[in-house]
């Protein structure tokens, strides 16, 4: 047997189904018409977005880094109860401004020429990501004339200690050294540039207050050197996220509150060259990968020297992550349950394994469930963030999963 991460709150039991958003899981898959099917509960986001707000500085802004979970009806909620979005590729920017976000900001690199033009034409925040992108990016909004609104994204000299992803710190393929950064904001402001500050993400899935608030205490300090050396106040910064969610057995959620009291400390003695910067924090998965589950129906039930194999409709070409294929080194349980039994005792050892032919494909591995057979319904949580569209959704040439946002 192997162990399982814990389900988060905010779910129910409805006559022996689970429920999301207060309804049985199996008037949501007749809802959508089938699985496999994610759900997601706004209501849980909001909340989330709530105690996060309480807990922070009262000048913090919140961003939401729609990478996590793109899907136009969850982007059109969040762009209400949040200050900004986040966006990393020219799809994400339509989706963007389709919500009528009243901020929005392009990072990653391989921006193409389209993407640059799209997003000064929307005055979209560029995050440039080096000095040809920058190059790129004055000479199409020379052609526009236009004053592009051009942020500067940080490679720090340091990265976030303990994160799941580490987007700082040595050679990186994200942003500009931090080193080469004072010459080339002072290049965008000579050439006319609308600057709009610095991006400085060190890394992302971190549980341990302390390192993340190291961290940003690191990237306040570099913000103020880097401005000194420029010679230019930024007017925003982003901090990035760097929040991580409980995924696994052993995993404790980041104590916000002490983030919170630490990070409202170093900003109120910030240098003065910063004192009227505005600051933000992007999240993605913090935010919305506990209000999600996947549901995935058993389509059969097998046994194979011994050991008892559950096989599904769905599988890793829509939960890559919950595979153990996406980012992780040593592949580990995500919290699961027999959606259609859920609140009944686990009696037998069991691995749930997805309709595709290669044997990566396993949603848990030798957990201990309640008896399931076939036709049984299967949750897989922290499903909010990273699902559907960061999956293999063409592989094999199944169908993709149906999504249903519930609560808005």
């Amino acid at each position: 047997m192997k162990p399982m991460g814990a389900i988060p709150p905010g779910f129910g039991c409805a006559d022996g189904w689970l429920s999301v958003g207060g309804e049985p899981v199996n008037a949501l898959i007749a809802r959508a018409g089938g699985t496999p099917l994610f759900v997601y509960d706004f209501e849980l986001v909001q909340a989330r977005v709530a105690v996060l707000r309480a807990a922070m500085p009262r000048e913090l802004r919140i961003h939401y880094a729609i990478k996590a979970n793109p899907l136009p009806a969850l982007i059109n909620a969040m762009a209400g109860i949040v200050d900004g979005l986040d966006v990393a590729s020219g799809g994400e920017v339509a989706v963007a401004l389709a919500s009528g976000a009243s901020h929005i900001s392009f990072a990653g690199p391989g921006k193409r020429d389209a993407e640059l033009e799209a997003a000064i034409r929307a005055d979209v925040v560029l995050n440039l990501e080096s000095e040809g992108e920058a190059r790129r990016a004055l000479l199409i909004a020379d052609r526009l004339g236009k004053a592009p609104k051009l942020a500067v994204r940080v490679n720090p000299d340091f990265d976030l200690k303990g994160s799941g992803m580490r987007m700082g710190g040595g050679a990186k393929p994200f942003g500009v050294d931090a080193e080469r950064v004072p010459a080339l904001v002072r290049h965008l402001v000579d050439a006319g540039a609308d600057w709009r500050g610095f991006h400085i993400f060190a890394g992302s899935q971190a549980l341990d207050a302390q390192a993340i608030s190291d961290t940003q205490a690191q990237t306040i300090a570099l913000a103020a050197r880097l401005a000194q050396e420029a010679g230019h106040g930024p007017a925003f910064v982003n901090l990035g996220g760097g929040l991580g969610v409980p995924y696994f057995p052993g995993d404790k959620p980041v104590d916000i509150d002490a983030v919170g009291e630490v990070l409202d400390k170093n900003l109120s003695q910030r240098d003065d060259i910063i004192e009227e910067t505005v600051f933000a924090m992007e999240l993605g998965r913090y935010l919305v990968a506990e209000a999600g589950v996947y549901l995935t129906t058993i389509i059969d039930r097998k046994v194979s020297h011994g050991e008892i194999f559950l096989v599904t409709d769905g599988g890793l070409h829509h939960q890559l992550a919950a595979s153990g294929n996406f980012g992780t080194v040593v592949r580990r349980n995500y919290p699961v349950a027999v959606a259609s039994k859920f609140g009944a005792e686990p009696v037998e050892e069991a691995s749930v394994v997805g309709c595709l032919c290669t044997p990566l494909d396993r949603l848990a591995d030798q957990v201990m469930l309640p008896r399931a057979e076939e036709g049984d319904v299967i949750a897989v949580f922290m499903a909010g963030a990273y699902g559907a569209t960061a999956s293999p959704s063409a592989f094999l040439g199944h169908a993709p999963a149906r999504e249903l946002l519930l609560n808005v």
